[in-house]
């Protein structure tokens, strides 16, 4: 390949890229480039081009030009208005930038020229045929070139002048056309053409694989419109209506089915309707729209089943299903009262709290079935978002409304019974506070116009009977438990307990386990002695779980056995469930030092602590154990002080608190305990320790205790009364602040109690202290 060296004036090209043997009209306006081809014109017509890396740059350095380029002829040259020239050029060869000798006027480079000459080697005929040929496919696929300028590319014999040529036709990035241009050696340079040539047909294939899908896709969406035309032009004619009008129709009479709907919401679904009339049948919102509908059309807005307002039957239907509970049936009753002398009652809010197992959510149903009203069931436990109560809005995917628009609708009526299930175990997190929400649900003032985020109109809701459920009133939050009218349901007494065993749940044990009355006989005390020794609780869940392993022993025998009927009594009771699981008296022996029976109030009812003092050589040190709260260990230490100041008094070394550490500790250590009430039970257990007299065991004690002694007043003396009394303890000593509580418990409880009311310690000292 030869060589040689000139000077020569240089045209910095923006955008555009020439190579050899190509000729191309190129618009110059840029001074320096005007002057570099009047500079040339005078002499031999040539002009050295080389591409700007950057077009943007107006004025490039030697840094911002390609060092490659070719010489050119100028053909033609016309000045256009304007002062840009018009200049016709044909490419003659390859040349490089080795140095740049003048910057201005214009560019004046010293380059030096590569000639090709013509080699033919098997390698570049090989390489030549292939590029030949990828270009005829190329120009096949892009149709973007003529076929005559195909035939006039194809005829170039030289290979270093065809490869030019192929790449000017193609449409490449100008660092790829300035590769082949800087591509001296034309193997090199056919090597290059032909891996670009393989590259742009990869993407051409792939541009006609996406056009075709695109216009398979065109031409089905063009299809399926013509033919939904012709279709409606078809049910024109035979006066049909179309899907979409059928549709529209089809809610419109639904509407009509519903004439005394409010006002506000039959236009609020005609207009919903008018909006899925113009909508296309394919539009993703008119699904939305569908379900948005059908959820107002069978919302109960005006729906109301009749109230049974016999007082008589209700009150029996209530005593067929319950025993006790008197004072909600009560409520219940004075309720059906009213509503029978006006129509306008507004719906009460009760919250029955009480331990588990006592009944009250079956006592929701049964206050359904003895109104003849719908039941409508919600559990509350573990919700912890306020769009469980409101629902979503609409623009959420697979918004649905809350629980309560939900149960409306299952109900279909606008006056059910409405249990709320838990409403103590709910939780608040960063989705919002259901309780919150619920504020609005249990006004008596508010409820009457509200508001779901999915319905987004005022449903009334002070129709409906609310009954709300908890275990505990603490975890209630006040502004909720402010709405709502509490009945407290305490546990029931051994009594009551066999009186439900009797009339409820031994009937249902023995239908469920395929029994009859003559294949299963409970004898007299049987199920006092299952109540003492095998339960104890508030409610009555684990008797019922025993009566049905009694049932299941018993059913067994008479199958493997041949068996006619077993007897169970209280002789053979063990045989059936085992050894007793809990003791009947609370302490064994007699009085003992140090050792006091207190009551305590837990979650599932009444329960008895055993209160144990110790006392030992040391430096006065009062320690507690048991996992004992923060009240109560107050409680404990104010005792503590009580006795120091009244140490002369009770008979104590002044100066015991010197001498001796007292260790107080109540058994079960694993169960958290805390609360003022057990303030009388750790004093009293402390003055036995101190001056060695024994306690009663017969007796059991609960009240807060002040540093001057004074006994005040607790709360959950029924529940505490009731837990004495399992336990066959005879006495109470209680607050005298508490006397009113005393009603409260069941005659037959009382029957079997001594009460011992008090208003300082002195006096449960006096009697609790064996003389």
């Amino acid at each position: 390949m030869a060589k040689k060296k000139r000077i020569i004036p240089l045209l910095p090209l923006r955008g555009i890229l020439v190579f050899p043997y190509m000729i191309i009209h190129l618009d110059v306006g840029r001074e320096k480039s005007i002057g570099a081809l009047e500079e040339s014109m005078v002499h031999d017509r040539q002009i050295m081009l080389a591409t700007q890396k950057e077009a943007q740059n107006d004025a490039p350095s030697p840094e911002d030009i390609f060092e490659f380029g070719t010489v050119v002829e100028i053909k033609q040259l016309l000045k256009l208005p304007g002062g840009t020239i018009r200049v016709l050029v044909e490419g003659l060869h390859r040349a490089q930038i080795t140095k740049y000798m003048e910057l201005d006027p214009f560019y004046k480079v010293e380059i030096e020229e590569f000639s090709e000459a013509e080699v033919k080697t098997p390698e570049i005929e090989a390489l030549t045929r292939t590029a030949i040929h990828q270009f005829e496919q190329w120009v096949k696929l892009s149709k973007k070139i003529p076929p005559e300028t195909l035939v006039s590319v194809v005829v170039v014999e030289e290979p270093g002048r065809l490869t030019d040529l192929i790449a000017s036709h193609l449409s490449l990035k100008i660092e790829d056309k300035q590769d082949l241009l800087n591509a001296v050696n034309v193997k090199d340079r056919l090597g290059k053409l032909c891996e670009i040539l393989g590259r742009e047909m990869e993407i051409l294939e792939l541009e006609k694989k996406i056009n075709v899908r695109v216009r398979k896709q065109m031409e089905r969406t063009q299809k399926e419109y013509y033919l939904r035309e012709q279709l409606k032009a078809i049910q024109k004619e035979l006066g049909e209506k179309d899907e979409r009008t059928a549709e529209a129709d089809e809610y419109r009479d639904r509407l009509k089915q519903q004439p005394e709907l409010p006002a506000e919401v039959a236009e609020k679904i005609n207009k919903e309707i008018e909006r899925l009339e113009k909508m296309a049948p394919m539009a993703a919102e008119s699904a939305v729209i569908r379900t948005y509908l059908d959820w107002l059309l069978a919302l109960p807005w005006t729906d109301e089943s009749a109230d049974n307002l016999d007082i008589v039957t209700a009150e029996t239907i209530l005593n067929e299903d319950h025993y006790g509970l008197e004072k909600v049936k009560e409520r219940i009753l004075e309720y059906l009262s009213i509503r029978k002398l006006t129509e306008k009652m507004k719906g009460p809010i009760l919250c029955l709290v009480g331990p588990p197992g006592v009944g009250k959510t079956s006592l929701a149903r049964s206050i359904a079935r003895s109104m003849d009203r719908k039941f409508v069931r919600v559990s509350l436990g573990g919700v912890r978002d306020e769009a469980e109560i409101r629902g979503h809005r609409r623009t959420y995917v697979g918004a649905l409304p809350g629980r309560i628009v939900q149960g409306m609708r299952n109900a279909g009526s606008r006056n059910p019974v409405f249990l709320l299930d838990e409403i103590d175990k709910m939780s608040a997190d960063f989705r919002g506070d259901p309780s919150a929400a619920l504020l609005e649900v249990l006004d008596p003032e508010q409820n009457n116009t509200f508001s779901d985020h999915y319905i987004e109109l005022p449903f009334d809701l002070s129709r409906v009977l609310w009954v709300v459920t908890a275990n505990v009133m603490h975890n209630i939050p006040r502004p909720l438990r402010d709405r709502m009218e509490i009945i407290s349901i305490p546990g029931y007494t051994e009594e009551e307990k066999i009186q439900i065993a009797k009339r409820y749940l031994i009937p249902k044990q023995i239908r469920d386990h395929g029994l009859n009355n003559q294949q299963i006989v409970f004898s007299e005390g049987t199920l006092q002695k299952v109540i003492s020794d095998y339960t104890r609780e508030a409610g009555v869940r684990n008797l019922d779980r025993n009566i049905a392993g009694l049932c299941r022993k018993v059913a067994r025998q008479i199958v493997q056995n041949k068996k006619s009927g077993v007897k169970v009594t209280a002789q053979n009771l063990h045989t059936f469930l085992g050894a007793p699981k809990f003791r009947r008296q609370p302490a064994e022996g007699n009085a003992e030092i140090g050792l006091t029976t207190g009551l305590a109030w837990t979650e599932v009812g009444g329960e008895v602590l055993t209160t144990e003092v110790s006392i030992m050589k040391g430096k006065g040190k009062l320690l507690l154990t048991g996992q004992l709260g923060e009240v109560m260990r107050e409680s404990a230490q104010a005792g503590f002080s009580y006795i120091r100041t009244r140490a002369k008094e009770l008979g104590i070394d002044e100066d015991f608190h010197e001498k001796n550490d007292i260790h107080i500790h109540l058994p079960e250590g694993a169960i958290p305990k805390d609360g003022p009430s057990a303030g009388i039970t750790m004093a009293t257990a402390m003055v036995s320790a101190l001056t060695s007299t024994p306690v009663r065991n017969d007796l059991a004690m609960t009240g807060e205790i002040t540093l001057r002694g004074r006994v005040l007043p607790v709360g959950g003396i029924k529940e505490k009364v009731l837990a004495a009394h399992r336990l066959g303890i005879h006495t109470i000593i209680m607050p005298k602040e508490n006397q009113r509580d005393i009603d409260e418990i069941p005659a037959n409880v009382k029957r079997h109690l001594e009460f011992v009311l008090v208003e300082h310690m002195d006096e449960v000292l006096d009697r609790a202290l064996v003389k």
